[in-house]
């Protein structure tokens, strides 16, 4: 039986832990403060991101994907640890380059089997891809069952997430100046989505708490399969998630929560509060 590997990017914002006991190898994105460029996950922690972020005068935070070569090399170790083929998911090709170096590395290696997937997501978005990537080539699933099954999966993903404000996002070129400018004048909470590969604006609201619970209504609006909640620190996340998990009624099992980490965070800015829904095959 052959060997297919998982493989990753850092905008997963997947729990380093939980992708080395998963097999999943996570490839580093560029996070830069300034002068200074990081390997997000390799240099660059989470938590040592959210600090720099919130540290006065700190650079603005920018982030950029990886060269090709930084792809060539992880494809190469999973091979010589014994894959026979990968399985590569990726953040949105609309949201970054990610997937392009990552087909240029593929092009470079063209005697070995690498099926790339655009999760047409972020966050852990593409890191439940990765996982049921797993799950199915412990099952003995082909790297072309299992990119076609991702692919298939991808329509039951849903990103949403309540704002402290949309200055991120305009920084980041996510969302225009004159969108986010609206919303800094009328001192909303905006609550956006990630659905296709596209980032928008969905409603806004006056207060925070407002924007939690209509968060948890969006998210809940399905029956769920496996939900992450995201935050970006300061975010009272424990209580979001007992919430949220109550009224879906899911087992813990069912239900990570996951910090946000450098890939995404410059985009969102403290105070993020959310999730991803992997809701039931339709």
């Amino acid at each position: 039986m052959s060997r297919v590997a998982i493989v990753t990017d850092s905008a997963s914002d997947m729990d380093p832990a939980r992708a080395a006991a998963l097999g999943i190898s996570i490839v580093p994105l560029l996070v830069s403060f300034g002068d200074e460029t990081f390997s997000a996950g390799v240099d660059l922690t989470r938590e040592d991101f959210w600090a720099r972020v919130k540290t006065p005068d700190s650079p603005i935070a920018t982030t950029a994907a990886c060269s090709p070569g930084t792809f060539q090399q992880v494809y190469q170790k999973a091979f010589d640890d014994g894959a026979d083929a990968i399985v590569s998911v990726h953040v949105a090709d609309t949201l970054s380059g990610t997937l392009k170096a990552a087909q240029v590395a593929r092009a470079s290696m063209k005697d070995r089997d690498i099926r790339l997937v655009d999760s047409t997501s972020a966050s852990m978005g593409e890191g439940m891809l990765a996982e049921l990537g797993v799950k199915m080539a412990a099952a003995g699933a082909s790297a072309a069952e299992i990119a076609k099954a991702l692919e298939a999966r991808r329509p039951d993903l849903q990103v949403y997430l309540a704002l402290e404000t949309l200055e991120y996002l305009k920084r980041g070129g996510r969302i225009s100046g004159a969108r986010a400018a609206i919303g800094t004048l009328l001192s909303v909470k905006p609550i956006i989505e990630i659905k296709d590969g596209i980032v928008e604006r969905t409603e806004q609201v006056r207060t925070r708490g407002k924007a939690r619970e209509r968060v948890i209504e969006l998210l809940t609006a399905r029956p769920i399969e496996r939900l992450s909640i995201l935050h970006t620190t300061e975010a009272d996340v424990d209580e979001f998630a007992a919430e949220i998990t109550r009224r879906a009624a899911l087992q813990p099992s069912q239900v990570t929560i996951d910090l946000v980490g450098p890939s995404v965070g410059p985009h969102l800015g403290p105070g993020c509060v959310g999730g991803v829904a992997l809701y039931r095959a339709s």
